[in-house]
């Protein structure tokens, strides 16, 4: 497997973005990730992006979690961010996410965390919760799911419909890709130039993009696919979650607006206050990240 590495120099001067960068190795591939706040806190909040995302997602919401006393650790998935980057597209599968996402935790020897997942880090982290239940405490998840291969979303005409938009927008999708209309179709407010140039910071050009450019044709959309049987098979464990469950959808992401019920119905679902956040696309974290923080924080402190 040949892998890129971006070029420290790209990753200079981010707006609002005053984080030590923290490295490890997981299978070869060298694994960048945010560790903010004390280190011996007791508790741990996870906070995993999807794509074409990288960490740069959460800096809004990390200063509030460390200030409420919080450790938070923000990886890169593989290919993404600072993180090395396989250049074959062929590189990259569901279960390949998975594994070295879980090795780089267990590395670290995560323990009493609290996930915060959205979009594929949520296809990710949900699975990762299902195959280590004794290191997560709490979960929340954001504008994501576990597709099992009956369409995006077995629940949803218009879901549907959006996504295979999606995957028409990148299945042609030119060498240089369209960073601008993807943020900004994702987010109510506008998005200032230098932001938008900070998620284009660790992909120099196309050849660094495989990840995102293959991930969104792995989700599972027909039963025969990879990994959609153990989606079904995660969501049957799912059914008999008890550990604190919350969801916080945003009302106006068309791929996931309304998906938020079906995870209502687990047990440690019930009785927790879910939230819609008004306003917002599937981006939230760019519009609304320091009032995740406090439906986070209210969240740990319902379920001590």
């Amino acid at each position: 497997m040949k892998l890129l590495r971006t070029p420290d120099e790209r990753f200079e001067n981010l707006p609002d973005f005053p984080f030590t960068p923290h490295y490890i190795k997981v299978d070869g591939i060298r694994i960048h990730y945010l560790d903010e706040g004390p280190s011996n806190a007791t508790e741990v909040i996870l906070l995993l992006h999807g794509e074409p995302a990288w960490c740069f997602l959460y800096r809004h919401m990390i200063p509030p979690l460390v200030e409420a006393g919080y450790r938070c650790v923000a990886p890169d998935l593989v290919g993404f961010g600072r993180s090395d980057k396989p250049s074959q597209k062929s590189d990259f599968t569901y279960r390949k996410q998975i594994d070295w996402t879980s090795n780089w935790m267990i590395s670290l020897d995560l323990k009493d965390v609290t996930l915060f997942c959205h979009d594929w880090g949520s296809l990710i982290g949900l699975r990762m919760a299902i195959e280590n239940q004794e290191r997560f405490k709490r979960l929340i998840l954001s504008n994501g799911g576990l597709p099992m291969g009956e369409n995006f979303r077995n629940d949803s005409d218009e879901a549907n419909k959006q996504f295979s938009r999606w995957l028409d927008f990148n299945r042609n999708a030119p060498p240089e890709y369209p960073y601008e209309k993807v943020f900004h179709a994702g987010t109510f407010k506008k998005i200032p130039d230098e932001v938008i140039a900070a998620y284009k910071a660790p992909f120099p050009d196309d050849s660094y993009e495989s990840a995102f450019r293959s991930m969104v044709f792995l989700i599972p959309i027909k039963s025969e696919d990879p990994e959609a049987e153990e989606n079904k098979n995660a969501m049957e464990e799912y059914k008999k979650w008890t550990k604190p469950f919350l969801t916080l959808f945003s009302d106006n992401d068309p791929l996931t607006k309304g998906g938020d019920k079906l995870w209502h119905k687990i047990p440690g679902a019930q009785g927790q206050n879910h939230a819609t956040i008004k306003n917002a696309r599937h981006f939230a974290q760019e519009d609304y990240g320091p009032e995740l923080s406090a439906h986070i924080i209210k969240f740990i402190n319902d379920n001590p």
